[in-house]
């Protein structure tokens, strides 16, 4: 058994759909235009996604929070993935597809701006998060896998990875909210 090939053709398979990423490049300076406007105005960036993607949720709120390459001013975001007590008391008193729903009726204001990570497209409780958020007068993004699924449909901006693989789509989001982190902080920082 050759790892060093197995190793080799993951690498060369994720860089190609990383590369193969660069036709969304439209949606994602769309999507950094709608969150430097609404840091700009005061507002405040909200994430969140389930399993990987929760994590993904956090990363980027961190990154906003705290920084990502400069010394900057603390960005407005959170990420709705972090507390366990909301999440297992909205999960238990009224249903999992309500677990952002719920969080984004009380903490979502116009003018903000709401970001579902679903690497199928098809996550209810993202898609309700979103559709709340819209409801609040939020705008939202959806970072989204396959061929967008369902939440394509209810968002502002889609910005779709096209693969069927969970681990590169969520390779490439990698990617692309790190593009997001470092052209918002870049521009948040001259306003400093």
């Amino acid at each position: 058994m050759n790892m060093i090939k197995d190793i080799e053709d993951y690498i060369l398979k994720s860089s190609k759909i990383i590369q193969d990423s660069i036709n969304i490049s439209e949606q994602i300076e769309s999507s950094i235009n709608l969150i430097l406007d609404c840091l700009n105005r005061g507002n405040k960036v909200v994430f969140f996604g389930n399993g990987g993607s929760a994590a993904d949720a956090q990363h980027i709120a961190a990154e906003f929070i705290g920084r990502f390459k400069l010394e900057r001013n603390s960005l407005s975001a959170i990420s709705l993935t972090t507390d366990s007590s909301i999440l297992t008391s909205i999960g238990n008193d009224y249903s999992f597809d309500e677990i952002f729903s719920r969080q984004c009726e009380g903490l979502i204001k116009s003018g903000d701006v709401s970001m579902g990570i679903s690497t199928s497209g098809n996550s209810k409780n993202v898609e309700f998060g979103l559709k709340t958020s819209k409801e609040k007068g939020a705008s939202t993004i959806a970072l989204l896998g396959c061929d967008g699924g369902s939440i394509q449909k209810n968002v502002d901006i889609s910005i779709i990875v096209n693969s069927n693989d969970t681990a590169k789509i969520q390779e490439v989001h990698r990617v692309i909210y790190h593009i997001i982190c470092d052209i918002v902080e870049s521009k948040m920082a001259l306003n400093d």
